[in-house]
Order: structure tokens, then sequence, then C-alpha cells
């Protein structure tokens, strides 16, 4: 099939693509490395793609570029592309909601207008749709607490929208802290391994009791790919099943570290979820899936593969 993934120079996306490679797919990844992180750390997520004879990579802005030669004659398309991250989101909404909601606008548009045998359209959506407690299953009540999870939420509402004016295939994947190698630089887990590795201190917001449903990026790839055979209209969580609080996983990085952190505290960051814990029952029924990667071991691949950056 050939797949088109938005945002594949991203942590998730540049996954997502050497998987598909993998299984045989034609895959053309687009990004239009959105001033974030550093421009160099998403070429060498791209490496993978670009190599594969079956992949093509384009770097084209959502927002404003021609869709049309991309689009043409794909299958599957998975909309990963989006301007994550939650301190940001307070600080500059234009921006949050140009990359979230009016970039997907106009990729469901030129869809519509140029992918008429499309399969299926899948969202990248996010737990913060759910807001400060992201306990449970997918009936949960929506109520984003900050800008990031409102544009999130709005992007969704915008793709629901286009499936029942224009019959688009859409199944929703609500992902939960995902984590492992390429992770983003400013996230969590990256900074706690990257201070520890340096002997630096590393700062713990709020009191530490909140956790999350960790979710290593192999699952997170996997349940993608397997949704392009979920019924349409579905909504999923995508959750790894390990909850664990930041004191908890501090703990764990201690041991890799052979050494304790050094630990500053701060104030909690306005807009953080308190607990997520992902009900991933509807997940494994319809598409047989489920998470392979005990936290442990997903924390030691991540803590290997930033050493490999300072090495």
């Amino acid at each position: 099939m050939k797949c088109v993934v938005t945002g594949a120079a991203g942590f998730i996306g540049s996954h997502l693509c050497e998987s598909l490679l993998a299984a045989g797919h034609e895959v053309v990844g687009l990004d239009a490395f959105i001033p974030y992180y550093p421009r160099a750390l998403k070429e060498r997520n791209l490496l993978g793609l670009k190599a594969h004879p079956h992949g093509r990579f384009l770097e084209l802005d959502l927002r404003r570029d021609d869709l049309s030669a991309a689009l043409s004659g794909a299958e599957v398309v998975f909309h990963l592309a989006a301007m994550p991250g939650l301190r940001q989101s307070w600080l500059d909404f234009d921006l949050y909601t140009s990359c979230n909601v009016q970039a997907t606008h106009r990729l469901l548009e030129a869809v519509r207008q140029h992918a008429p045998g499309l399969r299926r359209f899948l969202y990248g959506s996010t737990s913060s749709v759910y807001g400060r407690f992201a306990s449970g299953d997918e009936s949960l009540p929506l109520a984003p607490i900050s800008p990031y999870g409102v544009t999130k939420l709005a992007a969704e509402h915008l793709c629901r929208a286009y499936a029942d004016a224009h019959g688009l295939p859409l199944v929703v994947l609500r992902y939960f802290s995902v984590y492992g190698p390429r992770q983003r630089p400013e996230m969590g887990y990256y900074r706690f391994i990257a201070a520890m590795l340096r002997n630096e201190e590393l700062v713990v917001n709020g009191d530490g009791q909140q956790s999350r449903s960790n979710t290593y990026v192999a699952d997170c790839v996997e349940a993608t790919i397997a949704a392009i055979a979920a019924p349409v209209g579905e909504i999923y969580n995508v959750g790894g099943g390990e909850e664990a609080t930041v004191w908890a996983i501090l703990e764990r990085l201690e041991r890799l570290a052979g050494r304790p952190p050094r630990i500053r505290r701060e104030p909690a960051r306005p807009g953080d979820q308190r607990h997520t814990s992902a009900d991933t029952r509807k997940l494994r029924s319809h598409l047989g899936w489920q998470p392979r990667t005990s936290l442990d071991e997903g924390l030691a691949r991540q803590w290997e593969w930033q050493r490999s950056l300072l090495d």
C-alpha cells in the first residue's frame, strides 16, 4: 500500500515510517521542520526512510504547501504532524492553532480532493484530550486543561466533521506518554536521562506523585499499524499498561546509572495532567494488540540510545 505519514521526521513518525517500509509498504513522509527542537535531530531520524528504495521524503508545510502530489494514490494517511508539548502551548497559541488545527484542515481538504481511494485516515491524538485525570476507557469526558490539549481535541472534532460530511475513513488513536529512542529532547524521560548521564541536576515539577501510563515507542507503532484494519469511526486508547510516578521512574533510572539523581524541585506546571492510565481493552479486543515491552526494558533501551548520542 501507499502510505503517507505526516510528521515523518518526528519521534513516533520516524519509527512508523521504518516499520511500514519493513512490512513492504511504499511510504511518503512529510515534515515541515517547525523549529521546536534542532533540525539536525530530525534529519538523523529520517536516515532510514531516505535510504530505503520504497521510501520518499518531502519537506512540506501542511499549512501552505501544495499536497496534491504527495497524496496522489494514497491508500492510508497517518496524520502525526502536530506542534507538541505543554509549556510552549501557553506561550504561542497562534502557532499551536496553525500547526494542529489549520494544518489538519488543509490536509483533510487535500485528502478529499486528491486521495479518492483512501482506505483509512489515522489521526494521532493524545491522552491530553481527557484532561487532568486520564484514567479509563475511550468514553471518558473530554476536558483538556492545556492549550495543546485544546488544539488536539479541536483537530479530532474536525476529522470527525469530515468523516460525517465527506465519508472520511477515520480512526482516532489517543497516545499515552510515549517514550523510547528518539524521544524529543524536552520530554521528561529524555531530560532525566540526559541529566543523569552527565551527573547534572534534574528538575522535578510538583510533588513527583503525578503518574503516567507509559507506552514504549515500538508498541505504539505496532498499534498504529494494526489500526489500518480497525473499523471506520473507532477511537482507541494506545497505552503500555504500566503506570508509574515520577519518583518510580527516577528509582529505575538510578539503578541504570548506579548513582542517585541530583534533584531540584520546582512548582507544578500549569495544565499538567495528574494521572493517566490507559484502558486499552477495546484496542486489544478489536485488533489483537498488546504491549510487548516492559517499562524496565524500555527505559534501558532509551538510556543506551541517549548514552550512544554522548559517545
